[in-house]
């Protein structure tokens, strides 16, 4: 409530009509990809999406990330400026109307001022009602006037059916205060017999010369006319709003697809060069920055491809040339091991050195054939024509076999062995495979735990069975963890060995792991041995998923190298598939 031309007005204030509410908008629908393993890479409309992939849609795709972002920004910035656009509309409206109406306020104020100074003294509270009805003006505004204390009749006169109750308590407050001036507020104007309607009311004071009474007048201005018109402008900028907002995203959508359609033509064709196929390429079109990323990205596929064909070729060689060579080196073997024998089981009529002479003769031609017998097993690997001969057996048993056939080499080492085996670990495998994997893995430990007593563990759940050999020699160091099962890798290359071994010992163990679908661990730490853990799944058609032993052993007292889980996840091999 505001006087006339000046500020507000002690205890009032001015009270506008409801803000106009602007309509959350939303935008078009969106056509997103997403590339989880477990539902279609292609891409997908939004609609078609179960709700459970848009978490993954807003993670793995950058064009949904982009058309949200630009709709969210778009949104807040058009409700910001369809605010502050209905404010200044809504004022500017309710500001005219507002002098309008003070001005016709004014001048109604004058004709009844005039007309009642010349009032008879006695016929005044008629002539007031007719003055009343006489300043109406039907559809553009109503009178109300209410006497004051000072007023000898208590009559409240009225046109239409406004209700008294109309008038604010402030505003009549104010005017009852201070009646010179003119005084206005925004308000619900109250009609008898039809709903209420905002409207604005200007009041003011008259006063009776002849009879010295003072009245309150309000003028009620009714502004439908103008909630209408305010209804009309926020009705088509809510509509502009939407349309401008669907229009961002279609912008957006065809913006980024733009962008984003070769990076995931590039994705996609990098996947296939990853599963092998590495004839694909990029389709070239134009000469933008995106047409030079596929030239450069078919560029880097052809040499991709060039050094894995000439990698492929030089591996086939190498295998070709193991496998020739070991095969041609049966037959001189052979011979030279006849003529050896025969030595052999005639040296005792040779003279002292010819006799030593046969017999490292004999012992290195014993480990010339092992080193054979393991390039032959190597290139049958690496010809993926290794197969499984599998039975049910207790590890145990091999467990057993295998020491009793290192009896010796544990005697002369004066190595002592702990056993914990107590419950039968049964599993479908091939044993001769499996007793080989032992036979390397004890061996080993044997070799290097200088003298230190060796544990063997064995251990079953209902999925995988699993073996584990420790010792507490010398170990290895962290960054030898994963070179372990190399070819013809050795710790220490000047190290003496007294089990004659090959190499291929721990190579040919983890193919053979591989080969049942199962895994070969390896722990190690200077100066507190080493822990090797082999797992099998009980059945073959049985996933490995974890190990009923540990991954590391119990005893060491501190982790200095993480287990090394080599190859992991392992895979049953099949005849020719890449391992």
């Amino acid at each position: 409530m505001t006087e006339s031309g000046q500020s507000t007005g002690p205890g009032t204030g001015q009270q506008a009509p409801a803000e106009p509410e602007v309509a959350a908008s939303r935008g078009t629908e969106l056509e997103l990809t997403a590339a989880a393993a477990d539902w279609s890479a292609q891409p997908q409309p939004l609609w078609r999406t179960h709700p459970k992939h848009w978490p993954d849609i807003w993670r793995r795709s950058i064009q949904a990330r982009i058309v949200t972002g630009t709709l969210l920004m778009s949104t807040l910035v058009l409700i910001l400026v369809g605010w502050v656009m209905m404010s200044q509309v809504t004022d500017g409206v309710l500001e005219s109307r507002r002098d309008s109406a003070q001005a016709e306020v004014r001048a109604q104020l004058q004709q009844l001022s005039a007309s009642i100074d010349a009032a008879n003294r006695n016929t005044v509270n008629q002539q007031l009602s007719e003055l009343v009805l006489g300043s109406n003006r039907p559809g553009l505004y109503d009178v109300l006037l209410v006497p004051t204390d000072q007023a000898a009749s208590n009559a409240i006169r009225y046109t239409g059916l406004v209700d008294s109750d109309s008038i604010p308590p402030a505003l009549a407050s104010s005017v009852v205060s201070d009646g010179d001036k003119l005084w206005d507020t925004y308000t619900q104007i109250n009609y008898r017999d039809s709903p209420s309607v905002p409207g604005l009311v200007i009041g003011s004071q008259i006063r009776i010369d002849s009879t010295g009474d003072k009245y309150s007048i309000y003028f009620l201005f009714p502004l439908t006319a103008q909630q209408e018109t305010l209804d009309v402008v926020q009705r088509a900028l809510v509509t502009a709003g939407l349309l401008l907002i669907v229009l961002l995203g279609a912008i957006a959508w065809l913006v980024t697809r733009q962008v984003v359609t070769p990076v995931r033509m590039a994705r996609r064709i990098a996947e296939r060069l990853a599963a092998g196929k590495l004839e694909e390429r990029m389709q070239v079109r134009g000469t933008d920055d995106l047409a030079r990323l596929a030239v450069s990205f078919n560029k880097m596929a052809s040499n991709l491809q060039r050094q894995i064909r000439r990698l492929e070729e030089l591996s086939r060689l190498q295998r070709r040339f193991v496998s020739d060579v070991s095969h041609e080196l049966r037959t001189p073997l052979t011979t030279v091991r006849m003529a050896a024998d025969l030595l052999h089981e005639t040296r005792d009529q040779f003279d002292p050195i010819s006799r030593r002479s046969v017999e490292l003769l004999q012992n290195e031609l014993n480990r010339f054939e092992e080193l054979l017998a393991d390039l032959l097993e190597i290139s049958r690997f690496d010809a993926g024509a290794a197969a499984l001969d599998l039975e049910d057996v207790d590890l145990r048993d091999i467990v057993n076999r295998v020491l009793e056939n290192h009896e010796t080499l544990l005697e002369r080492k004066g190595c002592p062995v702990e056993l914990d085996m107590k419950a039968p670990c049964r599993a479908k495998v091939d044993s001769r495979r499996i007793e080989r994997i032992l036979r390397n893995l004890i061996g080993n430990a044997i070799e290097h735990s200088e003298g230190l007593p060796i544990r063997i563990s064995t251990a079953y759940d209902d999925d995988a069975a699993a073996v584990a050999v420790r010792d507490h020699g010398v170990g290895f160091r962290a960054e030898e963890a994963e070179m372990v099962f190399s070819r013809f890798w050795r710790a220490d290359p000047a190290r003496a060995r007294t089990t004659g071994g090959t190499g291929l010992g721990l190579s040919i163990a983890l193919e053979d792991a591989r080969l049942h679908g199962g895994r070969l661990d390896a722990w190690g730490s200077p100066g507190e041995g080493a822990y090797f853990r082999l797992t099998l799944p009980r059945r073959p058609d049985v996933p490995l998923t974890g190990s009923p032993l540990p991954p590391r052993p119990p005893d060491a007292s501190r982790v200095i190298a993480e287990l090394v889980d080599v190859g992991a996840p392992y895979q049953k091999l099949n005849g020719g598939d890449d391992r």
